[in-house]
C-alpha cells in the first residue's frame, strides 16, 4: 500500500509538472484536394498579406489541470500571421493564381483576430475546441476594395483524455482549414481577385 501511494504521488507530481510547462506546436495546413484550376485565375497576380491583431499574441492555447484550471501557455512555433498567409497562398496557387509582391493586381488582406484553442473539460472526457476569426478584404491596384467579408471557422477533437499541446494542435489545424474552405467556397471572393485582371489598365 505504501508503495503504491508513493507511485501515485509520484504520478501526479509528473502530470502537474507537464501542466506547468510551456508547450510549443507546429500548426500544420493541409491543402485542400480536388482542387481545379480556375479559367483567368493564371492572369491574375496576386499580393497576400497577414497581420496578427489579436488581443493575446503570446499563445494559441493553455494547458489544464483535471479542474479545468489553466496551466502552462501553448505558443505556436511559427507566427500566426505566417502560418494564415501560407495556407492563403497555397490555396491561391492551387487555383491558378500567381503570386506577386506590391506591384500585383491585387492584394488580399487579412486581419487575425482570434485563432485560439479552449479545452473544455468533460466529465469522462473533453474535447479541444478552436476559432478562427478572420477579416479578409481584396483590393485592386489602384486601391478599389472589391471584395469585404468576415470568416469565422472553428475545428474540434472531440473525447480528449489531456488537454495538451497536441490536441490543440488538431483543433487548430482542422479550424483554420475550415476556414479556407469558407474563404475559398464562397464565389464572391473568387469573383473579385479575377475583377482585378478585368480592371487592370494591360487588360483594356
Amino acid at each position: 500500500m505504501q508503495a503504491l501511494a508513493v507511485a501515485c504521488c509520484v504520478a501526479v507530481a509528473s502530470l502537474s509538472g507537464c501542466a506547468l510547462t510551456t508547450e510549443q506546436i507546429a500548426i500544420n495546413y493541409t491543402q485542400q484536394t480536388g482542387v481545379a484550376k480556375i479559367a483567368g485565375a493564371e492572369n491574375v497576380s496576386v499580393n497576400v498579406q497577414v497581420a496578427d491583431q489579436r488581443l493575446d499574441k503570446s499563445k494559441v492555447s493553455s494547458k489544464k489541470n483535471g479542474f479545468g484550471m489553466e496551466m502552462a501557455p501553448i505558443t505556436a512555433t511559427e507566427d500566426v500571421a505566417v502560418t494564415v498567409r501560407k495556407a492563403i497562398e497555397k490555396e491561391l496557387q492551387a487555383r491558378g493564381f500567381q503570386l506577386a509582391s506590391d506591384a500585383a493586381l491585387v492584394k488580399v488582406a487579412a486581419d487575425v483576430t482570434r485563432f485560439y484553442n479552449d479545452h473544455k473539460m468533460g466529465f469522462f472526457a473533453g474535447d479541444a475546441v478552436a476559432d478562427l476569426n478572420l477579416s479578409v478584404t481584396v483590393k485592386s491596384k489602384n486601391g478599389a476594395l472589391l471584395y469585404s467579408k468576415q470568416i469565422v471557422a472553428q475545428g474540434k477533437e472531440a473525447n480528449t483524455q489531456l488537454a495538451t499541446g497536441n490536441n490543440a494542435r488538431i483543433a487548430l489545424e482542422r479550424a483554420l482549414e475550415n476556414g479556407m474552405k469558407t474563404l475559398f467556397d464562397d464565389q464572391a471572393f473568387v469573383s473579385a481577385l479575377l475583377a482585378a485582371s478585368a480592371a487592370s489598365p494591360s487588360a483594356s
